[in-house]
């Protein structure tokens, strides 16, 4: 699992073993269904997102089973109980006009050349914000235009990249070569050569989204639907689109027939004679 995962999980846990220590259960021999349906009720009241109660019960899941299979507990108390339903929402996705007035920024200084190339390569070739922090330069084949990309559980997948993001990638790593000491091999480092984490390439999005006079404040997942979104409506091929996006079930992929079908119902209210308003 990758750390992020692992951290997860880790608090989920957590959040198990304070609720087993306030209701007496620290034995989890004790833990019934009813116990479990306690804690996850308890989580909901506490503000928790269905999507949220659902992982928490996934790692309660995952540590009884793992339990029973060593012998330390003889049930599973999760057996049985549902967690909430989660309403599924479509992504937010950005018209192609907004995509290019985001892009539009100025390279007159070193900075501004680091977050073109990072947001070009983002919307170019679909990345998530981990893949990208991750990245390094000897993953990307300038000559045949390509990056290969290393995703969730460390499932490796080769994607292309545009003219735009090349360019802008070609202009970042002349500047790059020179800080610190050279030896850095992640992409998007600060000036000083320290790589930047996620949290720092959130925020850089976050601050060109308002910089460039966006209405929203985006961030990188949303660049990562907008190619998902833009690539489905041109080509209407699915399979190549869960290809490029590294999603292992197609099922994964298949909500952005929905944002294309939006798309159309708009087009069609817009033009159609019988269904313009007056």
């Amino acid at each position: 699992m990758s750390a992020s995962t692992v951290d997860a999980y880790r608090r989920d846990l957590k959040r198990l073993a304070d609720w087993a220590a306030r209701h007496d259960r620290q034995d989890l021999e004790r833990i019934d269904q009813a116990d479990i349906r306690s804690f996850a009720a308890g989580e909901h009241r506490r503000g928790l997102s269905p999507r949220s109660v659902q992982r928490r019960l996934s790692a309660v899941r995952r540590l009884f089973r793992f339990l029973r299979a060593q012998g330390q507990v003889r049930g599973d108390p999760t057996q049985g109980v549902r967690a909430p339903k989660v309403r599924r929402r479509l992504p937010e996705v950005l018209e192609f006009e907004q995509v290019l007035a985001l892009l539009e920024i100025p390279q007159e200084s070193e900075i501004g050349v680091r977050d073109r190339a990072m947001l070009e390569l983002f919307y170019a070739s679909g990345l998530r914000v981990s893949e990208l922090a991750g990245l390094i330069w000897a993953r990307l084949d300038f000559a045949e235009g390509m990056v290969r990309v290393l995703g969730k559980g460390q499932r490796e997948r080769i994607v292309p990249v545009g003219r735009h993001a090349l360019q802008a990638l070609q202009r970042w790593r002349a500047i790059h070569a020179g800080l610190g000491d050279g030896s850095e091999p992640r992409v998007f480092t600060s000036l000083t050569g320290k790589p930047l984490t996620v949290r720092a390439i959130q925020k850089r999005v976050a601050y060109w989204s308002e910089r460039q006079g966006l209405d929203q404040r985006v961030h990188p997942h949303q660049l990562r639907h907008s190619f998902a979104s833009h690539i489905l409506e041109s080509s209407g091929d699915l399979r190549a689109v869960q290809e490029l996006l590294g999603h292992a079930n197609l099922s994964t992929t298949q909500i952005y027939t929905h944002l294309d079908f939006q798309h159309l119902a708009k087009v069609y209210d817009k033009t159609h004679p019988r269904a313009k308003k007056p």
